[in-house]
């Protein structure tokens, strides 16, 4: 753990992505407060920060140890001496506003609160709060403990102090951070979203199947997954999430989910997490 940093990191919602930011800040070390409305997702997610250290370890993308300590809660009150908060609920507007703040209400002033955002505002998300100075945005990638860089948003009221908080947090967690202006869905996703969907309806126009057009970007771009084998990865309601926040906040139609998307988030087919999105995990498509 590196020894600029101090006390306890908690992470807010225990999710796929709040579960696998405590994996990367215990088996960096570090001791994490997670905390979720849901116990049986706290319980689920002490068995899976177990099995991603596993993982990551085989990899080599995390040390040996000595692990820092998970704790589990449903109350927020047990933020109040938190180092350093990082929200990652659900990518809804409402969802991250009762996070926001709740977590502003438990914690001190000065404490640096890190929403794990995908595509809202982070000025927006800060209006949230009691001290939007203290507020700034860090987009991890999924999963956080395999990828190092963390695209990092300082809203118009992030403080300096923040991003000085923000920036001993990332060295601890071995991160490396490219800082980007706000704005709706930053530079990832004002981007990725529009090629994932627009991919999505060339698959659903009949123009190719999903393997043809990842292969493109694979075969022909030299990307490493090309964006439908991405989109399983982030997850289809994940994605469908980030896509109405951008079609809210540009009006450009661009960014309307298409039908296929749509068709296969209410099967309940999301990628990876389900087993089946434009592939199917067991080897064939969908």
């Amino acid at each position: 753990m590196d020894e600029e940093w101090g006390g306890r990191l908690a992470v807010v919602g225990a999710g796929v992505m709040g579960t696998a930011l405590a994996t990367l800040a215990v088996g960096r070390g570090l001791p994490v407060l997670l905390i979720d409305v849901s116990e049986a997702q706290l319980e689920r997610a002490k068995g899976a920060v177990r099995q991603q250290l596993r993982h990551a370890r085989l990899l080599g993308k995390l040390p040996k140890g000595p692990d820092g300590d998970l704790a589990v809660t449903t109350s927020y009150a047990e933020l109040a001496d938190a180092a350093a908060v990082v929200e990652a609920v659900t990518e809804t507007t409402e969802a991250k506003a009762g996070a926001l703040a709740a977590i502003s209400a438990a914690v001190a002033p000065g404490t640096l609160i890190a929403s794990n955002t995908s595509a809202v505002p982070v000025d927006e998300l800060a209006g949230y709060t009691q001290h939007p100075e203290d507020v700034v945005g860090t987009h991890f990638m999924n999963p956080p403990y395999l990828i190092r860089a963390v695209e990092v948003i300082r809203g118009p009221r992030t403080g300096d102090a923040a991003m000085a908080s923000l920036d001993r947090l990332l060295g601890a967690l071995d991160r490396e951070a490219i800082v980007v202006g706000d704005g709706p869905g930053f530079v990832s996703n004002r981007i990725l979203m529009r090629v994932i969907n627009d991919a999505a309806r060339l698959v659903a126009e009949g123009r190719a199947p999903a393997e043809s057009v990842d292969r493109v970007f694979t075969g022909c771009f030299g990307h490493r997954t090309g964006p439908l084998a991405t989109a399983d990865l982030i997850g289809l309601d994940n994605v469908v999430d980030t896509l109405k926040v951008l079609h809210d906040r540009t009006g450009d139609d661009g960014y309307a989910a298409c039908d296929l998307l749509l068709d296969k988030v209410r099967a309940g087919d999301f990628g990876h997490k389900t087993g089946n999105g434009f592939y199917s995990y067991g080897g064939t498509r969908a």
